[in-house]
């Protein structure tokens, strides 16, 4: 090859080279990974360990700095709206209503799952477009009806606070705050909060025979059996712990009105049209302190979630396959699975209020 055609392709290869370092695309940020001693999060009985993402151990610092950033209303864009303000512990880390407010009130359009025990969700949000919490962090600050900000507009906001740059590099090491690592450090907290320890718990995995009541009991036998409410296939319990969540996504006709579903769930994420309308199997743990239900927050009580189940749902072309008429059970039957429901409020996490710095 000639000397000059060389040359030529050497300085076209430098060019190349300086754009994509200037746009980012070469020598990447390495992971910020805690560099704190990673602490064991305790699981409480009827849960099962924790997982752990192997680039974000929890520490004592992260864990502290996602807890004091989870209260913290500077993630909106107005000062208005934290994590916080649609899961607050007082309610089971939801907020009760229908569907959340944002930044100016503005209404979102679907209910504020629980965050207790989401530690254990493989696939997060109600139509499981998050892979982990690191990532659903990201969710809730850019959306323009919730806290409206940008991730860059939240990193700038922070590093202006002394404190905070002190609290990250304590946490991280030296170096600018990341959305990577406000992500991080709220995912860590929120694997902390977990609920269990219930009536149910104490029963079934501490064989305390006195734990739930006799009308629990029954309730329980319902629950499981079949032949009769046969929950369990979606609100699963293991042999050494119960999630009541399969973590699948099912359409049991939620929202399906005059022959269409105004929430295309999952659909929306995979395109697939069998996982039209469906969504993630909810958590049975503490709900009777987390109502409304449902993904659009529609049924305001558990007597209606159960009038809901006995009648088979909303049928649509995409109704799951295990949803059919409950109307034989009797009105025992019923009242005893909703007693059941009663004995799955488990104990609130510690630690898991605002910090001290957050209240003032």
């Amino acid at each position: 090859m000639p000397a000059n055609r060389v040359l030529f392709m050497l300085c076209l290869v430098a060019l190349i080279s300086s754009v994509l370092l200037l746009y980012g695309y070469s020598n990447r940020q390495a992971p910020a990974i805690p560099i704190g001693k990673a602490v064991e999060i305790p699981a409480p009985l009827g849960l099962p360990p924790v997982p752990i993402p192997a680039d974000n151990p929890p520490t004592k610092e992260t864990i502290a700095l996602g807890r004091r950033l989870y209260y913290d209303v500077r993630l909106s864009v107005d000062n208005t709206v934290s994590c916080s303000t649609c899961h607050m512990p007082g309610m089971g880390f939801t907020d009760n209503k229908r569907v959340s407010n944002g930044v100016g009130g503005k209404e979102g359009v679907r209910n504020a799952p629980t965050v207790l025990n989401a530690a254990y969700s493989s696939l997060q949000f109600w139509d499981g477009r998050a892979a982990s919490l690191e990532q659903q962090a990201e969710g809730p600050v850019a959306n323009p009806v919730e806290m409206a900000h940008s991730l860059h507009g939240v990193v700038q906001r922070l590093s202006h606070d002394p404190s905070y740059v002190t609290a990250f590099e304590q946490a991280f090491g030296p170096g600018p705050i990341t959305y990577e690592k406000v992500e991080k450090c709220i995912a860590s907290f929120e694997r902390t909060l977990l609920s269990g320890d219930s009536a149910f718990d104490r029963y079934y995995y501490g064989h305390d025979p006195t734990a739930m009541t006799p009308a629990q009991i029954r309730g329980l036998d319902v629950f499981r059996d079949p032949k009769k409410g046969n929950c369990e296939i979606c609100h699963t319990i293991g042999e050494k712990s119960a999630l009541f969540t399969d973590n699948k996504f099912h359409n049991i006709g939620v929202g399906y009105v005059n022959g269409e579903t105004n929430d295309k769930g999952r659909y929306v994420v995979t395109k697939n049209v069998q996982e039209m309308g469906g969504f993630r199997t909810p958590t049975l743990r503490n709900v009777e302190i987390t109502s409304p239900y449902m993904h659009d927050g529609s049924l305001k009580d558990m007597k209606q979630v159960m009038d809901f189940y006995i009648g088979a749902g909303n049928s649509n072309p995409q109704l799951d396959k295990e949803i059919h008429s409950l109307d034989f059970l009797t009105r025992q039957e019923r009242d005893d699975l909703q007693e059941f429901m009663k004995a799955l409020d488990g104990t609130m996490p510690p630690n898991s209020g605002p910090p001290p710095l957050a209240r003032n």
